[in-house]
């Protein structure tokens, strides 16, 4: 049960409070204060639900934002997760969190305080990416404390980040977004010794950088022509499983790739890890030298400064546009962990355009001829 009093207080008595008396699902007693009588019953049924569904934590016992968020990485990091998430979600807390919200009471946090917090990293200049990735993990972070009883709801969880038509990207373009065909065909001539396997197999697989550098020989069958995609070198050089399920995937071979594989063993330095492209002592190659290496290599070819990255959206296109892969086929072989990831950047090169050219040719006849 609950009540509510009124209380008087101040040097004449005159100044009102509203106190919601109640005992929690252990039974034990609580006093919350509130300045107006609405906002003391809105808050006691809530509070009532939540000792009816055993989920009530009580304000005076409630933990600060900040020491769930390290018992959270804690646990994270006991799980064995990837160092560069355990390392991002630690930089949220030093740079954002700890500083704007950390010293809240979980128990204490709304949906509005989320928007007000997100607000804030805006006027500090942070990008919608960043904004974005910070809200995960405060949506991450509550699961985690709900999970353990340390919090009644996840309030964050329908808050949500809009981006204005003009920030989005628009769909990608060959030229701008990825090299052309010819642009392509000009890396592939221009690329010499070990970079040229490396350039191969990624403008035909569509492979990210990350899974190149990790590619272990044990993982190419060059006879049934597949690469069976396994695992990943971090950016600090770890070797560790895709990032996602979905990353786990067999991607088939041109016979291009193929031969570039099958030559480059024949001369690919000796690797402990059984690295397909490992450095000339055996080592996993930085992610630094690929992206200098990249760089030079289009100053080279007179191209644009196309992302290294552009060459897995080149692959997507042709896979679209020369085996007419559907949806489900590009999401699987690209490892995308959700079929949204592959509509929102190929899925304009999805539809038949040629279609879509005659159907708009009618449209404009039937109107001339009306």
């Amino acid at each position: 049960m609950a009540s509510i009093r009124k209380r008087l207080f101040g040097p004449n008595k005159d100044q009102i409070a509203y106190l919601v008396d109640y005992r929690d699902q252990h039974g034990k007693r609580h006093v919350k204060t509130f300045a107006t009588k609405k906002d003391a019953e809105r808050w006691k049924v809530d509070a009532l639900h939540e000792v009816s569904q055993g989920t009530h934590t009580a304000a005076a016992i409630s933990k600060t934002v900040e020491e769930v968020w390290r018992l959270w990485i804690t646990e994270c990091d006991a799980n064995g997760l990837e160092f560069s998430t355990v390392r991002q979600r630690q930089q949220h807390l030093d740079h954002h969190v700890a500083v704007l919200i950390g010293s809240l009471r979980l128990s204490s946090l709304t949906a509005p305080l989320i928007y007000q917090f997100d607000s804030k990293l805006r006027d500090m200049g942070r990008s919608v990416a960043m904004r974005r990735k910070v809200l995960t993990n405060i949506k991450t972070m509550l699961s985690f404390a709900q999970g353990r009883g340390l919090v009644a709801q996840n309030v964050a969880r329908g808050c949500r980040i809009k981006t204005e038509d003009r920030e989005a990207g628009g769909p990608m373009r060959p030229g701008v977004d990825f090299p052309t065909r010819s642009e392509l065909n000009t890396l592939i001539d221009k690329a010499k010794g070990w970079w040229r396997p490396f350039i191969v197999t990624a403008i035909f697989t569509g492979m990210r950088q990350s899974e190149l550098r990790g590619l272990a020989w044990s993982n190419v069958d060059l006879d049934k022509g597949v690469i069976h995609v396994r695992q990943r070198a971090s950016q600090w050089n770890r070797i560790g499983p895709p990032k996602s399920k979905a990353g786990k995937r067999d991607i088939p071979l041109t016979p291009m790739v193929v031969n570039a594989l099958k030559q480059w063993r024949l001369a690919c330095p000796h690797s402990e890890l059984d690295l397909v492209f490992p450095t000339q002592h055996g080592e996993i190659m930085g992610m630094s030298t690929v992206v200098g290496r990249w760089s030079f290599f289009l100053r080279r070819c007179a191209l644009p400064h196309y992302k290294f990255h552009a060459l897995r959206h080149g692959a997507a296109s042709l896979f679209i546009e020369y085996l007419k892969w559907d949806a489900k086929k590009i999401m699987a072989v690209m490892g995308h962990a959700s079929i949204q990831l592959t509509f929102s950047p190929y899925g304009h090169l999805l539809g038949d355009l040629e279609a879509d050219k005659d159907d708009m040719a009618k449209m404009e006849e039937a109107i001339r001829s009306a």
